[in-house]
């Protein structure tokens, strides 16, 4: 579907925007045009990836070889993204007064690079690096310059993942060397939330008040298929908190929202700023 100017759909979107007050909830959907694939596309179809669970990381010596090979190549792409116009347009409404704040589902770190200054990144970011002993957070580029020294004649490539991990076979993670904390020893893990492993209290509550506190709701790119985001949404709906989605593809909250586009985020969103006067 394509949402121009004047579509209806669009202009009661600008309408519950323009009044301000808004929470957004962001999903991997938005970071697709910005070369980053998405979890599930547009028919809402599961892509085939074998996630990482925390226990299997930190149970297993050759479960961190092949995370951290898999991730070390993923991350070239990671790393080299750039926001789209979907996060322009985020952070062009933020820069207008218009939003209360920013929940992401994203580890990639592409609201903040547009310009978005109040981001909860929900599942962390991909970006830190954190030590499992004397918990320690370093940048991930450090950590990229210490495996390089550490592999300079392994290469490898293979399709990324949503989660910046690329898809290697287990000859080509043989043979990489995984550094470990520079201070301590330590087992060291990306700064972000693995299966099996608990988003941070104190940040869920942070993002329960932020929607509890917004006058609408506004999901971006998420077909909310697991209870990590879609609780926002049912928070929202208990306290009759208007919702609007755009997303490509059907989505579990759609019962609940008063406006849903099936629609291309980037241009959506550049069309929805567009309208919207400045004041």
């Amino acid at each position: 579907m394509t949402v121009t100017s004047c579509s209806p759909s669009l202009a009661s979107l600008a309408a519950l925007v323009a009044g301000g007050g808004v929470a957004v909830l962001s999903g991997a959907g938005l970071s697709t045009e910005s070369g980053i694939p998405d979890y599930r596309g547009p028919t809402g179809r599961a892509r085939r990836a074998e996630p990482m669970t925390y226990q299997r990381f930190v149970g297993s010596a050759q479960a961190r070889r092949r995370y951290w090979a898999r991730s070390h190549v993923g991350w070239r792409q990671i790393g080299q993204a750039r926001p789209n116009a979907g996060h322009r347009a985020v952070a062009e409404l933020e820069r207008r007064g218009l939003l209360a704040g920013i929940v992401t589902q994203n580890v990639d770190g592409l609201h903040q690079a547009a310009g978005a200054r109040r981001v909860i990144e929900l599942h962390g970011g991909l970006d830190r690096v954190v030590c499992l002993s004397c918990r320690e957070r370093t940048s991930r580029l450090r950590l990229d310059q210490r495996l390089r020294a550490a592999n300079s004649a392994w290469r490898a490539d293979g399709r990324i993942n949503p989660d910046g991990d690329a898809v290697l076979t287990d000859e080509q993670v043989e043979g990489f060397q995984v550094v470990d904390c520079a201070a301590c020893g330590g087992l060291l893990k990306p700064d972000v939330v693995f299966f099996g492993e608990n988003v941070p209290r104190a940040r869920v509550d942070e993002c329960f008040a932020l929607v509890a506190g917004a006058r609408a709701l506004l999901v971006l790119g998420s077909s909310l298929a697991v209870r990590s985001g879609l609780r926002f949404v049912a928070r929202a709906a208990e306290l009759g908190i208007p919702i609007a989605i755009v997303n490509q593809g059907p989505t579990r909250g759609d019962a609940e929202a008063v406006l849903t586009l099936d629609a291309p985020l980037g241009a959506t969103l550049t069309a929805l700023t567009a309208r919207i006067p400045v004041s």
